[in-house]
């Protein structure tokens, strides 16, 4: 059917096509940037339950190195809110490419029904 499509039509079905991969790149940046969020929540719920003078490490890179508990919790407090406004961006994103596909898809919409009238 894309073959018998008018050119503008073409386009717009291309346009559809490249926003629904944007789509799906983002949701999956989404579901990282959540799961390392979740994590990041439990560490720190975790860090709460520890003694300050308890030996704490963290992982840089491939090594452990010693850390103290007040460091560790501002690191985990700065990823976390780092996380969270990352989030929050590609949610604005995923509206904002809803938005155009949904105008897109009724562009495309009007297009084809104006080419049923033709047709007729």
């Amino acid at each position: 059917m894309q073959g018998n499509l008018p050119p503008e039509a073409q386009e717009k079905l291309e346009e559809l096509q490249e926003l629904q991969g944007s789509a799906q790149q983002l949701a999956v940046q989404k579901s990282t940037a959540e799961a390392q969020l979740a994590e990041t929540e439990a560490a720190l719920e975790h860090l709460d339950e520890i003694d300050d003078d308890t030996d704490m490490y963290q992982e840089v890179g491939e090594l452990l190195v010693e850390t103290n508990h007040g460091d560790a919790s501002e690191d985990l407090t700065g990823r976390k809110e780092s996380l969270e406004r990352r989030v929050q961006a590609l949610e604005r994103q995923e509206e904002r490419i809803q938005k155009q596909f949904e105008s897109l898809q009724t562009e495309l919409q009007q297009l084809l029904g104006g080419m049923g009238d033709l047709a007729g």
